[in-house]
């Protein structure tokens, strides 16, 4: 079964969720602010994707957050302050086949599913 991970009001997530529908693909819906992730989730997606491209620097989580928090983000603090402040993780989360997928255009889409 695919999953795909985000918050219902994510436009990016609509988008993926809508193609995901007319291209007839089942899918489970996870939004990972009603369903905290845990951190071993966080961690195989670092594994298959790195965290650094998993954290949303460009976040209106991460904007306020201490400067000394920002210059110091490592692994385990990433991973930490993602499972606290979900809007930090860049979404859409898309897995299937235990491969993990991060964003969403239709044309990556259809080469995931093709």
């Amino acid at each position: 079964m695919v999953k795909i991970y985000g918050i219902p009001n994510c436009d990016t997530v609509r988008k993926a969720v809508k193609w995901l529908e007319v291209n007839d693909i089942e899918h489970e819906f996870i939004d990972y602010r009603k369903n905290p992730l845990e951190r071993s989730v966080l961690e195989s997606w670092d594994t298959a994707i790195g965290w650094e491209k998993l954290l949303n620097k460009r976040s209106t989580a991460w904007r306020p957050l201490d400067q000394s928090v920002k210059d110091n983000i490592d692994r385990d603090s990433a991973i930490d302050l993602m499972q606290e402040k979900v809007t930090l993780i860049k979404r859409p989360v898309l897995v299937k086949d235990n491969e993990v997928h991060l964003s969403f255009k239709p044309e990556q889409y259809a080469s995931i599913f093709n």
